[in-house]
């Protein structure tokens, strides 16, 4: 994702191209002892993000089997904004991954700084809660595909 970044005027990363998939405000109930956001908030939300790309692709439950890497850039304080961005990275039979990143910016300024990315693997459900084929990765589609059928 990081060839996707926006510029500023002073060459400074600002976020990914695009709209992310999640945006929320780091609240205090999430904090750790050290008055920051909780690792466990974080990697929460970056799970969310992930799983809402993934479902969006196999247009069927998904269920997280892996957390592949995650990686904590700097920290989110509260009131921070954070922007989830994630996209597919490949595509199994059964199985997707999906890379995300979590920017943040403070609720008064402009700038935004990479807090948090990971790289997670989902596997596609039916009703049985067995595992089901996917689409392959070339083929876009649109949560009104399946409302048109």
């Amino acid at each position: 994702m990081s060839n996707q970044v926006t510029k500023s005027d002073n060459s400074e990363p600002l976020a990914p191209a695009g709209e992310p998939a999640i945006r929320v405000i780091a609240m205090p109930a999430n904090t750790n002892a050290d008055g920051r956001m909780f690792g466990g908030w974080l990697m929460g939300m970056l799970d969310q993000a992930a799983g809402l790309v993934a479902a969006r692709h196999a247009l069927a439950r998904v269920i997280t089997v892996a957390a592949d890497s995650i990686t904590f850039h700097a920290p989110v304080q509260v009131g921070d904004e954070l922007s989830l961005y994630a996209r597919l990275v490949k595509v199994g039979r059964t199985s997707m991954k999906i890379e995300v990143e979590g920017w943040r910016r403070v609720r008064h300024e402009l700038e935004t700084i990479k807090a948090i990315s990971g790289l997670f693997t989902f596997v596609a459900i039916d009703e049985d809660r067995r595992p089901c084929q996917v689409p392959p990765m070339n083929e876009t589609r649109l949560l009104s595909d399946k409302a048109d059928k």
